[in-house]
């Protein structure tokens, strides 16, 4: 197979989710598409570049259409809405690949359409009244949510259970009753904690504005 930028992005994101982003260097990566590793360069000129092309992946899969919504009078979509809507997204995207997680969150983003993706964001937040100071911590209030959850969502099932814990600690006990198991997975948490986090948001921008 004819090898070109789309397919080494394919099998870098194979690679991390399989083996973790620690294992992802050109070496590793041209042995997967059993290529020399100087044949990678035709395509990519280094494993930055690369990490940023699997950025734009992910990226290309999170909707913010709800923000572009907002900018419309003839269909408005209230912030409230559209930021929860792009968080919805956004866990969708990234717990398709949570080993991707740490390797995103710790490298400098060169890439355009994170860029363009945030810009929609601070825009609608500022058209739902948010000071423009303020929208960068809102934005990374969600993002830091968004992204702790999809790491909980592709925890073992059994990482915490009634079984596991000692019988002295009773109220932890009763609170992993099986009857309770539909409340207390890993997306219920994500939705209560969305929820919280944008009713606090609607209090605070409220508090800002008197």
């Amino acid at each position: 197979m004819r090898l070109n930028r789309e397919r080494l992005v394919d099998a870098a994101l194979a690679l991390v989710d399989a083996d973790g982003s620690e294992a992802l260097s050109m070496r590793t990566l041209a042995a997967r598409v059993d290529r020399q590793v100087s044949s990678l360069y035709n395509h990519v000129s280094g494993r930055t570049d690369l990490i940023e092309l699997m950025r734009a992946r992910i990226v290309a899969d999170i909707d913010v259409s709800a923000f572009a919504s907002a900018a419309s009078t003839a269909h408005e979509v209230p912030w409230d809405a559209a930021l929860e809507s792009w968080a919805r997204s956004y866990l969708q995207a990234f717990a398709a690949h949570p080993n991707l997680i740490r390797l995103l969150a710790t490298t400098e983003i060169r890439e355009l359409s994170t860029y363009q993706m945030y810009d929609a964001v601070i825009a609608g937040l500022r058209r739902g009244g948010w000071p423009e100071s303020r929208t960068v911590a809102v934005m990374r209030t969600v993002e830091a949510h968004v992204l702790g959850s999809a790491l909980d969502i592709i925890a073992p099932g059994d990482l915490i259970t009634q079984d596991s814990a000692d019988a002295r600690f009773s109220e932890i006990r009763a609170a992993l009753d099986p009857r309770f198991s539909q409340t207390s997975t890993a997306r219920a948490a994500f939705d209560l904690g969305l929820t919280a986090l944008i009713d606090g948001l609607r209090l605070q921008l409220k508090a800002e504005a008197s």
